[in-house]
């Protein structure tokens, strides 16, 4: 096993917080012993090119000094240079003394095919080399783009944790898994989804990841007739199934922001429990089924690839205090929202690392204030 300074730790990320105690009381949440920043860094966008290297590596640098201590990236962004740089950026930080490995949350994710680098010449035959590598059927690279085959994983968790320059990852999330219901039958989707949940608590017992989670694009969204749906309280009960009450399924990952407001406006998640002390049955939207399940959940895609700057209704920039950059009112908006932990903002500028970061500076609005917000 590996000792507590690999990974984030309680008292690692608490020092980090009171490091930043300047800031809003509600910049951090304590999550299964993690203190955990309300903005992350997600490094998603940006081309394949050195310049957008050298500026998520600084953008890393200058998130974790002024206060996020979570940072977002999968093996397949940017064909493997945006873990890279997060790696680069990192080992800045720890060697200058700025942080320590134990206070900083590193989130990763594993499932479709990565490139190394670019592209290749010969998709069809880098595929195939995959295959025969890892002595996969072909039906197990769903649509030759995506694999949750446990050799898989643990393949692709050992080339994460090459790029990062680490021995632990934190988080671990399957990359929109709900990707194969286009190709599988749920039955066979379920049955592949029960063998990579047993393979991730395999690798949280080997120590190579922390917990482990799923992070989707439309799969928590969309509704129950759709495909692509993913009922939560059948993941979790899966993961009791596999790993027992001590499982380490516990983060979800998926889009919210002020042009994607399914997670707290659609009731698309069926809920069975004791409520405010009453037995329970109904629907419920994401956020809520979430938080009653004991998930922690962390919005992707905070700013919609930018698209809600210059957007901000006029009454909502109002209602949020008022704010220098529309891109500050969304992240604010975001960090405001009951049960949401973590809120992502791809950030490969320092530039916009600091001015987002703003946005932590004042405490959220009201509970209150924010359903009568969402109902104008």
């Amino acid at each position: 096993m590996t000792d507590e300074f690999d990974f984030a730790t309680q008292a690692g990320t608490q020092r980090y917080a009171q490091r930043f105690a300047h800031l809003a009381p509600d910049h951090f949440h304590a999550r299964y012993g993690l203190q955990m920043s309300s903005i992350g860094l997600g490094t998603y966008q940006g081309g394949i090119d050195d310049t957008t290297s050298a500026g998520y590596v600084e953008s890393v640098v200058a998130a974790v000094s002024g206060g996020c201590n979570v940072i977002d990236t999968a093996v397949n962004y940017r064909h493997m240079r945006s873990e890279r740089d997060v790696g680069a950026g990192l080992a800045r930080l720890f060697a200058s003394g700025q942080a320590q490995r134990n206070e900083v949350i590193v989130c990763t994710k594993g499932g479709f095919l990565p490139y190394d680098g670019a592209p290749p010449e010969d998709r069809l035959t880098f595929v195939q080399a995959r295959l025969e590598e890892l002595n996969l059927a072909p039906l197990e690279m769903a649509g030759g783009v995506h694999c949750m085959a446990p050799a898989y994983l643990s393949q692709q968790i050992g080339v994460s944790l090459e790029n990062l320059g680490l021995k632990t990852v934190d988080i671990y999330y399957l990359h929109n898994p709900e990707t194969q219901l286009q190709y599988v039958t749920p039955d066979e989707f379920r049955a592949r989804l029960r063998a990579a949940f047993e393979r991730l608590e395999q690798e949280v017992a080997d120590g190579r990841i922390r917990f482990y989670g799923i992070a989707t694009w439309d799969g928590l969204r969309v509704g129950r007739n759709d495909r692509r749906y993913l009922p939560l309280s059948q993941l979790l009960e899966m993961a009791r199934q596999v790993g027992g009450e001590k499982h380490r399924f516990r983060f979800v990952q998926f889009p919210y922001n002020l042009g994607m407001l399914e997670p707290v406006v659609e009731n698309n998640q069926p809920f069975e429990g004791v409520v405010a002390g009453k037995q329970e049955k109904r629907m419920l939207p994401l956020l809520a089924v979430a938080r009653q399940l004991g998930l922690v959940a962390v919005g992707s895609a905070g700013l919609m690839q930018r698209e809600v700057l210059d957007n901000v209704p006029e009454e909502v920039m109002d209602a949020l205090g008022g704010w220098e950059t529309d891109a500050q009112a969304a992240i604010h908006f975001n960090r405001s929202t009951p049960a949401l932990t973590t809120t992502l903002v791809g950030m490969s500028a320092p530039a916009h690392v600091r001015e987002n970061l703003r946005a932590a500076e004042r405490a959220g609005i009201d509970a209150k204030v924010f359903w009568e917000l969402l109902k104008e």
